[in-house]
This record gives C-alpha cells, sequence and structure tokens, in this order.
C-alpha cells in the first residue's frame, strides 16, 4: 500500500500542547480520516440499497418465479 502525505494548519498552542504531552499527530488524523470516510461510504450504500429495494419491490413474485424456471430450464 502507497501512503501520500496531507497536512493540516493548527493552532501554535495546540501544536505545543501535542509536543508537551508526546501526543503523535499522524495515528489520530489517520484514524479520523479513515472513520470519516467509512461514515461516507455506508451512508452512499444505504442510499444505493434504498434505490435497489426500491427497483426490486416493483418486480412481481410471478416475474421472479417465472425468470428462475427459465434459468433452470437454460442449463
Amino acid at each position: 500500500m502507497g501512503y501520500v502525505t496531507v497536512s493540516a494548519k493548527i493552532p501554535k498552542k495546540l501544536k505545543e500542547l501535542l509536543d508537551r504531552y508526546g501526543v503523535r499527530p499522524g495515528p489520530i488524523i489517520r484514524k479520523a480520516l479513515e472513520e470519516e470516510v467509512k461514515k461516507r461510504v455506508l451512508e452512499e450504500l444505504e442510499i444505493l440499497s434504498e434505490e435497489l429495494s426500491k427497483e426490486l419491490s416493483q418486480i412481481s413474485d410471478e416475474e421472479v418465479v417465472e425468470l428462475i424456471r427459465e434459468d433452470r430450464e437454460g442449463r
């Protein structure tokens, strides 16, 4: 897996406190970004799932049965 550098400007006082308490910002920033991306991916999947559900609900049970029969007969 390749890496890229992402930078952020923070207040000087915050940087001083990070140094004072030995807090490494890299892992914290990485985790926060991963969580935000995961949240947005899940939101997108939820929307897609709802759209697909609406489309599938328009297919009748009889049509599903017919498609399954056609598939089985084609084997």
